[in-house]
């Protein structure tokens, strides 16, 4: 059975860092994607970052110079280095990783950026 287990959110003030990290166990398959979305109060879910097994990153603009992703394929394990942080970047995380049948999920990890 696949899962994701997240780790690395918490309170920060505003200009503060994070860093989150996604373990996924149980697949014997490198997952091509992985990445992070996150969702605020109210709001709908949104991609944060992305990266393939290549190396190819995408960023939604909002996190573009702050945030930074990266992997290690041999652990099935990714990491969002989180900088200059903002009171909007304040949202539950979810990371997840696709394979050729499906998508999993991790639990989600509250980040607070306030003062």
């Amino acid at each position: 059975q696949v899962q994701f287990v997240e780790s690395g959110g918490g309170l920060v003030q505003p200009g503060g860092s994070l860093r989150l990290s996604c373990a996924a166990s149980g697949s014997r398959s490198i997952f091509y994607v992985m990445g992070w979305y996150r969702q605020a109060l109210g709001k709908q879910r949104e991609l944060v970052a992305s990266m393939g097994t290549g190396g190819m990153t995408n960023y939604r603009d909002s996190v573009k110079g702050r945030f930074t992703i990266s992997r290690d394929n041999a652990k099935n394990t990714a990491y969002l280095q989180m900088n200059s942080l903002k009171p909007e970047d304040t949202a539950v995380y979810y990371c997840y990783g696709d394979l050729v049948s499906r998508t999993y999920w991790g639990q989600g990890t509250q980040v607070t950026v306030s003062s």
